[in-house]
């Protein structure tokens, strides 16, 4: 990768979207990226969490996008992204993108929209029976982007659910 293109990071502010980062910093040597935070309001989140019950969901939600804590959140790991960028000595900006359907599709969505030559992003790597039933952010990235993709592997087999699934398989 020459220094002249663009590269966009899928981050959630997990350990592994900071190995992802540093692992591309490190090989492919970029000078500009796009630190890319999905988010999605709370509102939404209550809805899809109440509607596999089916119990009755009310339609409170904030007036403001920036009232949403589900927001908040996410610019400060956004920024936190940031951060980590510059801590590797890149230039970051930094991008929140709403997700209305799902994590995978807004990202393809935000790489082609920023024209970026290359997404980066980390993978839980699962394998076996729970791959069959978990969907995977990297694979539907790496059919739909119609770009190149880095994606960076675990650092370990360890299983570790304490980390925020989102943007990882």
């Amino acid at each position: 990768m020459s220094n002249g293109e663009t590269m966009l990071i899928a981050y959630d502010g997990t350990e592994r979207a900071a190995r992802a980062m540093e692992c591309a910093a490190r090989l492919l040597r970029p000078l500009q990226v796009e630190i890319l935070t999905a988010w999605e309001p709370v509102a939404r989140q209550a809805a899809r969490a109440v509607s596999r019950t089916g119990m009755h969901q009310s339609t409170i939600s904030p007036d403001r996008m920036e009232d949403d804590p589900a927001y908040e959140e996410a610019m400060e790991i956004c920024q936190q992204g940031v951060a980590v960028a510059e801590s590797l000595g890149l230039r970051g900006r930094a991008h929140l993108v709403e997700s209305s359907t799902t994590i995978a599709s807004a990202i393809v969505d935000a790489a082609q929209e920023l024209d970026v030559d290359v997404i980066v992003t980390g993978t839980r790597a699962l394998s076996g029976f729970r791959s069959w039933w978990t969907n995977s952010t990297a694979d539907y990235i790496v059919r739909n982007a119609g770009l190149p993709v880095f994606i960076v592997p675990p650092e370990n087999d360890e299983d570790d659910d304490d980390q925020d699934p989102e943007y990882f398989d």
